[in-house]
Protein backbone atom coordinates (compact mmCIF):
# COMPACT_ATOMS: atom_id res chain seq x y z
CA UNK A 1 0.00 0.00 0.00
CA UNK A 2 1.12 3.38 -1.20
CA UNK A 3 1.76 6.03 2.12
CA UNK A 4 0.08 9.11 2.00
CA UNK A 5 3.48 11.21 0.88
CA UNK A 6 3.54 8.99 -2.03
CA UNK A 7 0.15 8.90 -2.51
CA UNK A 8 0.32 12.96 -3.10
CA UNK A 9 2.98 12.58 -4.66
CA UNK A 10 1.16 10.55 -7.57
CA UNK A 11 -1.81 12.63 -7.54
CA UNK A 12 0.51 15.41 -8.42
CA UNK A 13 1.96 13.72 -11.14
CA UNK A 14 -1.26 12.42 -13.10
CA UNK A 15 -2.16 16.02 -12.94
CA UNK A 16 0.21 17.01 -14.64
CA UNK A 17 0.09 13.70 -17.04
CA UNK A 18 -3.45 13.79 -18.37
CA UNK A 19 -4.52 12.30 -15.21
CA UNK A 20 -3.08 8.74 -15.25
CA UNK A 21 -2.43 7.27 -11.64
CA UNK A 22 -0.01 4.70 -13.11
CA UNK A 23 2.81 6.83 -13.55
CA UNK A 24 6.00 5.12 -12.97
CA UNK A 25 7.47 7.90 -10.97
CA UNK A 26 5.12 6.62 -8.26
CA UNK A 27 6.09 3.39 -7.94
CA UNK A 28 9.16 2.83 -5.51
CA UNK A 29 9.56 -0.37 -4.60
CA UNK A 30 13.04 -0.01 -3.16
CA UNK A 31 13.84 -0.91 0.51
CA UNK A 32 17.27 -0.39 2.37
CA UNK A 33 18.27 -3.15 4.05
CA UNK A 34 21.78 -4.56 6.28
CA UNK A 35 23.23 -5.57 2.68
CA UNK A 36 22.19 -3.11 0.28
CA UNK A 37 18.78 -2.39 -1.05
CA UNK A 38 16.56 -4.55 -2.12
CA UNK A 39 12.59 -5.04 -3.14
CA UNK A 40 10.12 -7.49 -2.01
CA UNK A 41 7.47 -8.69 -4.85
CA UNK A 42 3.99 -8.02 -3.42
CA UNK A 43 1.86 -9.20 -6.32
CA UNK A 44 2.96 -12.76 -6.32
CA UNK A 45 2.94 -14.99 -3.71
CA UNK A 46 4.20 -18.69 -3.97
CA UNK A 47 3.40 -20.45 -0.43
CA UNK A 48 0.88 -23.20 -2.12
CA UNK A 49 3.16 -23.79 -4.87
CA UNK A 50 4.36 -27.35 -3.43
CA UNK A 51 1.64 -28.20 -1.86
CA UNK A 52 -0.97 -27.47 -4.23
CA UNK A 53 0.65 -26.55 -7.21
CA UNK A 54 -0.94 -23.00 -7.30
CA UNK A 55 0.51 -19.75 -7.89
CA UNK A 56 -1.29 -16.90 -6.08
CA UNK A 57 -1.06 -13.37 -8.14
CA UNK A 58 -2.15 -10.18 -8.44
CA UNK A 59 -3.27 -10.24 -11.86
CA UNK A 60 -5.01 -7.26 -13.53
CA UNK A 61 -5.72 -5.96 -10.26
CA UNK A 62 -7.53 -8.93 -8.86
CA UNK A 63 -5.77 -11.68 -6.60
CA UNK A 64 -6.02 -14.97 -8.52
CA UNK A 65 -4.95 -18.65 -8.08
CA UNK A 66 -2.75 -20.22 -11.20
CA UNK A 67 -2.48 -23.73 -11.49
CA UNK A 68 1.12 -24.24 -12.56
CA UNK A 69 1.19 -27.13 -15.77
CA UNK A 70 4.22 -29.11 -17.04
CA UNK A 71 6.42 -27.69 -20.35
CA UNK A 72 4.69 -30.35 -22.96
CA UNK A 73 7.03 -33.29 -24.16
CA UNK A 74 7.40 -31.66 -27.62
CA UNK A 75 8.43 -28.10 -25.90
CA UNK A 76 10.83 -29.67 -23.68
CA UNK A 77 12.10 -31.95 -26.65
CA UNK A 78 12.61 -29.07 -29.10
CA UNK A 79 14.05 -26.86 -26.06
CA UNK A 80 17.15 -30.10 -24.77
CA UNK A 81 17.81 -31.02 -28.07
CA UNK A 82 18.19 -27.64 -29.13
CA UNK A 83 20.72 -26.44 -26.34
CA UNK A 84 22.41 -29.76 -26.72
CA UNK A 85 23.24 -29.26 -30.44
CA UNK A 86 24.11 -25.64 -30.06
CA UNK A 87 27.15 -26.75 -26.91
CA UNK A 88 28.36 -28.84 -29.45
CA UNK A 89 28.76 -26.91 -32.23
CA UNK A 90 30.09 -24.61 -30.23
CA UNK A 91 32.93 -27.45 -29.14
CA UNK A 92 33.75 -27.54 -32.67
CA UNK A 93 34.65 -23.68 -32.93
CA UNK A 94 30.66 -22.46 -34.07
CA UNK A 95 28.49 -19.72 -32.15
CA UNK A 96 25.09 -20.79 -32.22
CA UNK A 97 22.33 -17.88 -34.24
CA UNK A 98 19.99 -15.79 -32.08
CA UNK A 99 16.78 -17.78 -32.63
CA UNK A 100 15.92 -21.04 -30.31
CA UNK A 101 15.42 -21.82 -27.00
CA UNK A 102 17.75 -19.46 -25.32
CA UNK A 103 15.99 -16.35 -26.72
CA UNK A 104 12.63 -15.20 -25.37
CA UNK A 105 10.75 -12.19 -26.31
CA UNK A 106 8.84 -11.25 -22.82
CA UNK A 107 5.53 -9.31 -23.64
CA UNK A 108 4.74 -7.58 -20.34
CA UNK A 109 1.93 -5.11 -19.30
CA UNK A 110 1.47 -2.65 -16.58
CA UNK A 111 2.83 0.69 -15.67
CA UNK A 112 3.98 2.83 -18.04
CA UNK A 113 7.31 4.31 -17.10
CA UNK A 114 8.11 8.24 -17.13
CA UNK A 115 9.86 8.25 -21.04
CA UNK A 116 6.30 6.13 -22.63
CA UNK A 117 2.84 6.73 -23.23
CA UNK A 118 2.24 2.78 -23.28
CA UNK A 119 1.93 0.28 -20.20
CA UNK A 120 2.89 -2.58 -22.92
CA UNK A 121 6.48 -3.43 -23.09
CA UNK A 122 8.08 -6.50 -25.06
CA UNK A 123 11.95 -7.54 -24.45
CA UNK A 124 14.16 -10.26 -25.24
CA UNK A 125 15.73 -11.98 -22.31
CA UNK A 126 18.00 -15.18 -22.06
CA UNK A 127 16.10 -18.09 -20.78
CA UNK A 128 16.87 -21.15 -19.29
CA UNK A 129 15.79 -24.51 -17.73
CA UNK A 130 14.98 -24.45 -14.02
CA UNK A 131 16.44 -27.23 -11.56
CA UNK A 132 14.11 -29.49 -9.65
CA UNK A 133 14.34 -28.91 -5.70
CA UNK A 134 15.40 -32.45 -5.02
CA UNK A 135 18.37 -31.27 -7.77
CA UNK A 136 19.38 -28.27 -6.74
CA UNK A 137 22.03 -28.67 -4.18
CA UNK A 138 23.97 -30.71 -6.86
CA UNK A 139 22.95 -28.63 -9.55
CA UNK A 140 24.95 -25.66 -7.71
CA UNK A 141 27.56 -27.53 -6.51
CA UNK A 142 28.44 -29.10 -9.43
CA UNK A 143 28.91 -26.00 -11.32
CA UNK A 144 30.93 -24.27 -8.26
CA UNK A 145 33.16 -27.21 -8.62
CA UNK A 146 33.42 -26.83 -12.28
CA UNK A 147 32.98 -23.44 -12.70
CA UNK A 148 36.96 -22.79 -13.34
CA UNK A 149 37.63 -25.76 -15.90
CA UNK A 150 38.70 -25.12 -19.36
CA UNK A 151 36.21 -24.14 -21.56
CA UNK A 152 35.25 -27.77 -23.02
CA UNK A 153 35.47 -29.39 -19.91
CA UNK A 154 32.73 -26.87 -19.15
CA UNK A 155 30.58 -27.07 -21.87
CA UNK A 156 30.81 -31.47 -21.59
CA UNK A 157 29.23 -30.53 -18.20
CA UNK A 158 26.38 -28.86 -19.70
CA UNK A 159 25.90 -31.47 -22.06
CA UNK A 160 25.47 -33.71 -19.68
CA UNK A 161 22.61 -32.07 -18.14
CA UNK A 162 20.77 -31.50 -21.40
CA UNK A 163 21.00 -35.47 -22.24
CA UNK A 164 18.76 -36.07 -19.36
CA UNK A 165 17.12 -33.04 -18.81
CA UNK A 166 13.67 -34.82 -16.98
CA UNK A 167 16.56 -36.30 -14.61
CA UNK A 168 17.72 -32.32 -13.86
CA UNK A 169 15.27 -29.57 -14.57
CA UNK A 170 11.57 -28.83 -13.49
CA UNK A 171 8.91 -28.65 -16.17
CA UNK A 172 6.98 -26.10 -14.42
CA UNK A 173 9.62 -23.07 -14.59
CA UNK A 174 11.66 -21.27 -16.75
CA UNK A 175 14.62 -19.13 -14.98
CA UNK A 176 15.98 -15.97 -16.55
CA UNK A 177 17.71 -12.82 -15.34
CA UNK A 178 16.87 -9.40 -14.71
CA UNK A 179 20.11 -7.38 -15.83
CA UNK A 180 19.86 -4.28 -16.20
CA UNK A 181 17.08 -3.24 -13.67
CA UNK A 182 18.78 -1.46 -9.97
CA UNK A 183 17.37 1.05 -8.06
CA UNK A 184 18.48 4.45 -10.31
CA UNK A 185 17.15 2.74 -13.19
CA UNK A 186 14.25 0.28 -14.09
CA UNK A 187 13.80 -1.30 -16.86
CA UNK A 188 9.75 -1.76 -18.61
CA UNK A 189 9.88 -5.34 -18.34
CA UNK A 190 10.73 -5.06 -14.43
CA UNK A 191 8.41 -2.42 -13.83
CA UNK A 192 5.27 -4.33 -15.47
CA UNK A 193 6.01 -7.70 -13.78
CA UNK A 194 6.21 -5.90 -10.08
CA UNK A 195 2.51 -4.65 -10.88
CA UNK A 196 1.09 -7.09 -13.09
CA UNK A 197 2.99 -10.51 -13.49
CA UNK A 198 1.40 -12.06 -15.98
CA UNK A 199 3.23 -11.95 -19.22
CA UNK A 200 3.50 -14.17 -22.33
CA UNK A 201 6.88 -15.28 -23.95
CA UNK A 202 7.37 -16.33 -27.27
CA UNK A 203 10.55 -18.38 -28.71
CA UNK A 204 11.58 -17.33 -32.73
CA UNK A 205 12.55 -20.80 -33.68
CA UNK A 206 10.88 -23.68 -35.99
CA UNK A 207 8.87 -25.34 -34.23
CA UNK A 208 7.98 -22.05 -32.16
CA UNK A 209 6.21 -21.80 -28.80
CA UNK A 210 4.51 -19.37 -26.56
CA UNK A 211 3.93 -19.82 -22.77
CA UNK A 212 2.32 -17.63 -20.64
CA UNK A 213 3.37 -17.38 -17.13
CA UNK A 214 3.37 -15.57 -13.97
CA UNK A 215 6.66 -14.13 -13.40
CA UNK A 216 8.33 -14.13 -9.30
CA UNK A 217 11.07 -11.70 -8.85
CA UNK A 218 14.12 -12.26 -6.76
CA UNK A 219 16.27 -10.39 -5.15
CA UNK A 220 19.22 -11.39 -3.49
CA UNK A 221 19.29 -9.13 -0.59
CA UNK A 222 15.41 -9.64 0.19
CA UNK A 223 15.33 -11.45 3.70
CA UNK A 224 11.56 -12.29 2.62
CA UNK A 225 13.19 -15.10 0.58
CA UNK A 226 12.78 -18.97 1.46
CA UNK A 227 15.88 -21.21 1.80
CA UNK A 228 14.62 -22.39 -1.45
CA UNK A 229 14.16 -18.83 -3.36
CA UNK A 230 18.05 -17.98 -2.39
CA UNK A 231 19.26 -21.42 -3.84
CA UNK A 232 17.43 -20.67 -6.99
CA UNK A 233 19.19 -16.79 -7.14
CA UNK A 234 22.29 -18.70 -6.68
CA UNK A 235 21.53 -21.17 -9.09
CA UNK A 236 20.70 -18.37 -11.61
CA UNK A 237 23.58 -16.20 -11.52
CA UNK A 238 25.76 -19.52 -10.81
CA UNK A 239 24.84 -20.97 -14.35
CA UNK A 240 25.06 -16.99 -16.22
CA UNK A 241 28.85 -16.54 -15.00
CA UNK A 242 29.17 -20.47 -16.00
CA UNK A 243 28.63 -19.50 -19.26
CA UNK A 244 29.17 -16.56 -20.10
CA UNK A 245 31.97 -15.28 -17.20
CA UNK A 246 31.93 -13.75 -13.56
CA UNK A 247 29.21 -10.44 -13.04
CA UNK A 248 27.72 -9.51 -10.10
CA UNK A 249 24.62 -10.70 -8.46
CA UNK A 250 21.50 -10.06 -10.81
CA UNK A 251 18.42 -10.34 -10.16
CA UNK A 252 16.42 -13.73 -10.80
CA UNK A 253 12.93 -14.80 -12.15
CA UNK A 254 10.87 -17.70 -12.05
CA UNK A 255 8.43 -17.87 -14.89
CA UNK A 256 5.88 -20.03 -13.52
CA UNK A 257 4.11 -22.16 -16.59
CA UNK A 258 0.28 -22.02 -16.79
CA UNK A 259 -0.44 -22.24 -20.04
CA UNK A 260 1.49 -23.48 -23.85
CA UNK A 261 0.69 -22.43 -27.44
CA UNK A 262 2.09 -24.11 -30.30
CA UNK A 263 2.61 -21.20 -32.45
CA UNK A 264 4.24 -23.35 -35.32
CA UNK A 265 2.94 -22.05 -38.51
CA UNK A 266 1.61 -25.62 -39.84
CA UNK A 267 -1.81 -27.17 -39.50
CA UNK A 268 -1.30 -27.98 -35.69
CA UNK A 269 -0.02 -25.06 -34.57
CA UNK A 270 -0.94 -21.32 -35.68
CA UNK A 271 -1.63 -20.75 -32.00
CA UNK A 272 -3.26 -24.00 -30.69
CA UNK A 273 -3.16 -24.51 -27.07
CA UNK A 274 -1.63 -27.30 -26.50
CA UNK A 275 -1.17 -27.40 -21.97
CA UNK A 276 -3.06 -27.72 -20.07
CA UNK A 277 -5.91 -28.91 -22.34
CA UNK A 278 -9.48 -26.68 -23.18
CA UNK A 279 -11.69 -26.62 -20.65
Amino acid sequence: MLKKGVMIMVAALSAASGGNLEHARGLNVWKEGPNGPYFHQETVDASKLFTDSIIRARVDGEWQDFHVRALPDGFFKWSSESRLNYLKDMEKGKMPGLAGPHNAMVASCGIRRMDSQFRINNAVKGTGFMPKPETIDTLIQLLESTKDSPVIQKLRVLQSLYEEPDRWFDRTKILSLELYTKPEFETGTFLNEMVNPAVAIVYLDYPSYEVKAIAQLLHWNDPNLTDYEKKVVKYGNLIHSYFHGEFPMFITVIYHVIEVYNNTPEKEGRGVRVIPPLP
